[in-house]
């Protein structure tokens, strides 16, 4: 597993960043997947809003959904079950800058801290839910995904 995520990093970090742009501009809006893994297992996360725009002609396309928020979806995403202080390493399509945004019934809650994309889950039993927000030059998606900590 480590090795398949080596060779990953290392073919995701060789790409060129004109490339990198090329293969996102060739689909409007793009569908970057994103993903996590927890002690050394993948979970899909769920996209949410976004909002995308590419430059025509001499005008500018935009792209936007209205989409429900992390907390409303998390009604129907399926928890990722956890223990206490495990690392979380979020990884998404394209390399963007990303902040990860902890979630409760009245928006967000707090800004989590990360480090190279890891966060590290809570101490505290219960149901978390995340927002990891991408962003690239041209665009930005939410993604959600909820861990439950036993």
């Amino acid at each position: 597993m480590i090795f398949v995520l080596s060779i990953f990093s290392v073919i995701g970090c060789s790409n060129n960043v004109d490339k990198n742009n090329e293969d996102i501009d060739s689909e409007f809006p793009p569908s970057l997947n994103g993903l996590i893994i927890i002690n050394g297992t993948e979970y899909q996360i769920e996209r949410g809003g976004y909002r995308w725009e590419r430059k025509k002609g001499l005008g500018t396309e935009v792209v936007q959904t209205d989409h429900a928020s992390p907390y409303q979806m998390a009604e129907h995403i399926e928890s990722i079950s956890s223990n206490p202080n495990q690392k979380v390493e979020i990884m998404i399509e394209g390399n963007p800058n990303i902040e990860v945004y902890l979630w409760n019934e009245k928006g967000r809650e707090i800004e989590i801290e990360q480090n190279d994309n890891q966060i590290t889950l809570p101490s505290s039993k219960g149901k978390y839910i995340y927002e990891a927000l991408a962003e690239w030059t041209n665009g930005t998606i939410s993604y959600t995904f909820v861990v439950e900590i036993k």
